[in-house]
């Protein structure tokens, strides 16, 4: 893959996808909507995803309002394939980056190869559309079909499984790199922090000058004018003192924990400070206070091996079991943990609901076959793939590693795509 500073990004050709969905993620399903809404034939669009699960399209190119590969028919003939997206204005862009720059927790989404459908919701709210629509994929291909051909159907369900792993994918085919963008956003953040500080500094400066009688206040408390603004969110967290010096730690103090502590509890604040700045955050549900095990488990999914042994022998963990369920928790947190931990019985009706979906997402000669393997968890006869439902209601994808069930991807609603999920990590 070429570097995220260019213009142009080329991915590899993919492994066939036998056994898996093509889209796991809610937009790249939206993706692939934007096709299957748009092209005529339907029977092009099988054709196509049947080369696209055999690994008949090469290397993915993708670059603004294109993407291009060559893919293989059957008898080895090779075309050249392209889908166009049209590309957002400099005016789109601006509102884009206005929008981003407000809320911070977009930012810190895309950095985690998420695109929230919220962040989706805010850009179409400001007048941009990221994600295509009907009639917005336009299909090019050597074969000189008039609509979408297999080839350019294998095409975009190849791309949707990279959309899946990094939407900056897809905000490059709309016309921006991710260095380019990241660059504009952390110079649109600096820009409007450095415009707000003096006129903080002199409301400041003048109410400490002033100040307010405490009768009056009380007198006007009904008709008290709003709160100021609150004061910018800093670029990051603040960094946590240095204790590794020339005097020697007191018996029994480790001070390459204490620093960890101290810069997970910055992380931690950091984050608090950006919800609370966030617009609604008075709607938004307080996060439930994690255990002392979970809470173990969320520092060891971010320390090192020397802290993570300190934590395993603190719970009473075996070292691998606690990497077990530090691999939970970087897939969904409590909820994930929960999952690989706990037993519990779902409501008939969503395991009937469940069974449907399943039923309705292989055709009857490739349908996976499942047997219950305790409860709310199916295990795949003839595979060491396994599905487990939450408590929430998703649905989690396990593979059996050196005897043991262990997490394999994160949850989907739909227990097809999460078996896919777990079938193709397996095989």
């Amino acid at each position: 893959m070429s570097g995220r500073d260019e213009k142009e990004r080329t991915f590899a050709a993919l492994p066939p996808a036998r056994g898996r969905g093509f889209a796991l993620t809610w937009w790249g399903r939206a993706w692939l909507k934007a096709l299957e809404d748009t092209a005529l034939d339907g029977e092009q669009l099988k054709k196509g995803r049947r080369q696209a699960r055999e690994g008949a399209v090469g290397a993915v190119s993708v670059r603004p309002g294109r993407i291009t590969a060559v893919v293989r028919d059957r008898d080895g003939t090779a075309q050249r394939s392209d889908v166009l997206l049209q590309e957002l204005s400099e005016e789109e862009w601006d509102r884009f980056l206005d929008m981003a720059v407000d809320r911070a927790g977009h930012i810190a989404a895309l950095l985690d190869r998420e695109m929230p459908p919220h962040l989706v919701e805010d850009a179409a709210a400001a007048g941009v559309e990221l994600l295509p629509g009907i009639g917005d994929l336009e299909p090019e291909c050597n074969c000189e079909a008039w609509d979408h051909c297999p080839h350019t159907a294998a095409l975009c369900y190849q791309v949707a499984r990279l959309l899946d792993q990094d939407p900056f994918v897809l905000l490059l085919m709309r016309g921006r790199g991710e260095r380019r963008l990241l660059d504009e956003l952390q110079i649109r953040s600096v820009a409007r922090a450095t415009a707000g500080a003096p006129e903080a500094e002199e409301a400041q400066e003048t109410q400490e000058t002033q100040g307010v009688r405490a009768d009056e206040v009380f007198a006007a408390r009904d008709i008290l004018p709003p709160l100021p603004a609150p004061p910018p969110l800093p670029g990051e967290p603040g960094a946590p003192p240095a204790l590794d010096t020339e005097t020697a730690p007191a018996p029994g103090i480790d001070s390459a924990a204490l620093e960890f502590l101290a810069a997970d509890a910055a992380a931690r604040a950091y984050r608090a400070l950006a919800d609370a700045l966030s617009p609604g955050h008075e709607q938004q549900p307080l996060e439930p206070e994690l255990t002392l095990d979970q809470d173990a488990v969320r520092l060891a999914a971010a320390a090192g091996p020397a802290i993570a042994g300190r934590l395993a022998t603190g719970t009473g963990r075996q070292r691998a079991e606690l990497d077990l369920a530090v691999r939970a928790w970087h897939y969904g947190g409590a909820a994930a943990l929960s999952v690989l931990e706990e037993e519990w019985t779902p409501e008939p009706e969503a395991l009937a609901r469940a069974r449907t979906l399943l039923a309705e997402a292989w055709e009857e000669a490739d349908r996976p076959q499942l047997r219950a393997g305790g409860s709310g968890r199916w295990t795949v006869v003839g595979a060491e793939a396994q599905l487990r439902v939450g408590r929430d209601g998703r649905w989690w994808p396990y593979r059996k590693e050196r005897g043991r069930w262990a997490p394999a991807g994160p949850a989907d609603h739909d227990p097809a795509a999460a078996l896919a999920g777990a079938l193709g990590e397996t095989g």
